[in-house]
């Protein structure tokens, strides 16, 4: 036995020994320059810089693009020709000086008209939800040099989605729910819907609209500029949320949002037409209830009278096409996609051979592919071909033949250029040349000749080159990174790892990520980074987030896998296994590939298992730990949504299925019921503003597990939203308190 004296002397050497080695740990950290979180989150020392916003002229010889100006506080909007490489500048910030300012206008954002001859600026600009979408506009004539305010007769600030007529001659914008026209040449504005306000939205869309089918700009004008087919949402029955500010004001302050809870009402949504002269708006009498069948999409069809509108039912699995005709109001369904689980919206569709046949997408032979349709709907060809998906349509090249496309048949990982004849005819060509492995994004001239080509990995920071598409010869670099790859170059980074996980009923895809000086010898505690959801992917071969390199450093393995029902290319039978299953299938993947990299690798210390992730995310990290808590004993949950019911139907309801056909789907693919189920470490974290997945979410989880005497840690972000950003030092904060949950308890 030790006397008390031996033990105390044997502590105070064990100290020693700590600090001893934490000095030479320091010592080797300065040595190889290790990751801060402040320099990832607060100083920006490794953030990417991009190129643009990139405009191809209409000649599609050259691209327009934003320079700093020599002399002023602005941007000059200067002009590259592809062959050449000769420099223009078409606007200078000198122009973009308003009457009576001393200072260039701040431009947000830009768009030519169709001839080029005009410029819209879009700037003072800000967020509404997502993005920053509301503003003021100002329109250049280059010939003239004019330089005129749109909406002077409207609040500051408040003007939305404005865009030129056919010609040029008009503008038309939303502002406070209301549409107007604006005549350039003589200044006159019009009001041409005069309802929009309190429960009625013109010419945009509603929350839900907004974050679940991507449908901001609410209106369209007529190929001969004479008419407005817009979108109406009377938001009446819909459910009021309230988010309460309390840090801005002594008292508190209640913020309503409308919002659409599971099996709950949603907007009525309409389309109507309306002169450009003003009048009264005619609406299309699309069949069925108006709260529970949503028009996700409409536009002109080119060089016509009549608008495309389609049309999905609210469990989201059939989807029908109608013409409409502005004159005579009649409407014809000319196509009915149906899926045994659900649809997405698709936004592929090019009017080809005078306007008779149109291109579609559709997963109907189990592959995602574009299709051409005859302008009756009676006939539907395959465009391409294989058992592959088509990831994104980039450009349909009528004039050339061939449409381009990024896939990536080989790796779902990776991402690559392919054409394929329009015709149908023939196999699909890849474009992208084989050295280069990772992910690769394409601006294509309208011609296809040329192209700015965005190259990434996992290991590489994009860069962003001029080719030409042909050959894929680099023409010019416009951003290469070089600055950023230096840096990080010299943190001797330990770079993920792809692998493949068998878990029986599936090979997943997973990455791994090592400490630096990884020893195989010794064991490591493993954090699991996840998403699991149908509306993402988190095992992706592009550069990603320093976090994860960040705990690395700090001696954690971080690994991510992608269960099935993930947003990859892998077939509509993978996206679509996790139909009414939110929440329960893909758990079961990730503990099942746990389990199974447990065994592939001696060096995880299988009683140290952590996992985390951030909305769906976090859902999926409380539904591992809750249901298996024999393999996960700590978590973070960030953003999360505890029980499906509070989220918003649009979403939940495409993947779950209607409330009363799927009520134990829900209860069991909702952390809340399996809250009492906790044994390990659990953190939770959300923001007080998050218009997304509500506090309430929060809030009842922590009721649950009080209630079932379940200890657990907490962090509240004060009116801060889903991405817990806004604020000072928030970002630095959260990254912060995840650090030290981390090291205390896993």
């Amino acid at each position: 036995m030790y006397t008390s004296t031996q033990i105390l002397n044997m502590k105070q050497i064990l100290v020693y020994w700590i600090v001893f080695l934490t000095s030479i740990t320091a010592f080797s950290q300065t040595e190889n320059q290790q990751l801060t979180l402040e320099d990832i989150y607060q100083n920006g020392t490794y953030r990417q810089e991009g190129f643009g916003p990139v405009r191809w002229m209409k000649d599609s010889e050259g691209y327009s693009t934003l320079e700093p100006n020599a002399t002023l506080e602005g941007v000059d909007i200067v002009r590259y020709e592809v062959k050449s490489g000769a420099r223009s500048v078409l606007v200078d910030a000198q122009q973009l000086v308003p009457e009576g300012e001393s200072q260039p206008l701040s431009v947000r954002d830009y768009v030519w008209s169709e001839d080029n001859d005009k410029l819209m600026i879009f700037t003072n600009t800000r967020k509404v939800w997502r993005l920053h979408t509301r503003g003021d506009y100002w329109v250049l004539d280059l010939p003239s040099g004019k330089l005129q305010q749109l909406g002077k007769s409207v609040p500051r600030a408040t003007m939305m989605f404005a865009k030129f007529s056919p010609d040029a001659s008009q503008v038309a914008y939303v502002s406070k729910l209301n549409i107007f026209v604006e005549d350039l040449g003589s200044g006159d504005i019009k009001q041409i819907t005069d309802d929009g306000g309190d429960n009625i939205i013109n010419g945009t869309f509603d929350w839900a609209y907004e974050e679940e089918f991507g449908a901001r700009d609410g209106f369209r004008w007529s190929p001969d500029g004479t008419h407005i087919a817009y979108w109406q949402s009377d938001t009446e029955g819909i459910g009021t949320f309230y988010m309460i500010n309390n840090i801005d004001s002594i008292y508190s302050q209640p913020i309503p949002l409308p919002y659409p809870k599971v099996g709950t009402d949603n907007s009525a949504v309409k389309v109507g037409v309306v002169s450009a002269e003003g009048g009264n708006t005619r609406w299309f009498d699309v069949p069925g209830d108006s709260k529970n069948n949503y028009l996700v999409r409409m536009d002109f069809i080119p060089d016509s009278d009549e608008v495309m509108i389609q049309q999905i039912n609210r469990l989201q699995n059939t989807n029908k096409v109608w013409v409409g005709d502005i004159n005579t109001m009649a409407l014809n369904n000319i196509l009915t996609d149906k899926d045994d689980a659900f649809l997405d919206v698709h936004d592929n569709i090019q009017w080809l051979d005078d306007n008779q046949y149109f291109t579609w997408t559709s997963e109907q032979d189990g592959w995602k592919h574009l299709y051409k349709v005859s302008r009756d709907g009676k006939e539907m060809d395959l465009i391409t071909k294989g058992d592959f998906d088509v990831v994104r349509i980039n450009r349909i090249d009528p004039k050339g033949g061939y449409v381009y496309y990024i896939a990536s048949p080989d790796n779902y990982t990776q991402r690559y250029l392919y054409r394929s004849k329009i015709n149908g005819k023939g196999d699909a060509e890849r474009v992208t040349p084989d050295d280069t492995s990772g992910q690769h994004a394409y601006q294509i001239s309208a011609d296809a000749q040329w192209a700015i080509h965005t190259y990434q990995s996992s290991t590489t920071p994009r860069t962003i080159s001029l080719v030409n598409l042909k050959n894929h010869k680099r023409i010019k670099s416009l951003q290469n990174n070089q600055a950023l790859k230096d840096k990080v170059a010299a943190l001797n980074l330990s770079y993920p790892e792809f692998i493949k996980v068998d878990i029986g009923e599936a090979e997943l895809d997973a990455w791994m990520v090592k400490p630096p000086n990884f020893d195989p010898a010794k064991k490591y505690p493993i954090i699991f980074y996840v998403y699991g959801e149908p509306a993402g992917s988190t095992v992706q071969d592009k550069w990603g987030d320093l976090w994860n390199q960040y705990m690395a450093q700090q001696g954690y393995i971080v690994m991510s896998v992608d269960n099935r029902g993930t947003k990859v290319p892998r077939g509509r039978d993978w996206r679509k296994s996790i139909y009414r299953q939110i929440g329960i299938l893909a758990a079961h993947d990730q503990a099942k590939a746990a389990q199974k990299i447990f065994e592939m690798f001696d060096f995880i210390d299988t009683e140290r298992v952590g996992m985390w992730g951030w909305s769906g995310g976090g859902q999926m990290t409380m539904n591992c730990m809750f249901r298996y808590p024999e393999i996960y004993q700590t978590g973070i949950a960030v953003s999360f949504v505890s029980d499906q019911k509070l989220y918003d139907n649009i979403y939940q309801e495409r993947y779950m299925g209607l409330l009363y056909d799927n009520q134990e789907g829900y209860k069991n693919g909702s952390p809340i019921t399996h809250a009492y189920k906790l044994e390990g470490n659990l953190m939770i974290m959300h923001g007080t503003a998050d218009d997304n997945v509500h506090y309430q979410s929060f809030e009842m989880l922590v009721n649950e597990l009080i209630m079932h005497n379940k200890l657990f840690s907490m962090m509240a972000y004060p009116m801060r939203s889903h991405s817990i950003s806004e604020r000072e030092n928030t970002s630095l904060h959260l990254r912060r308190t995840m650090e030290r949950f981390w090291l205390e308890n896993l």
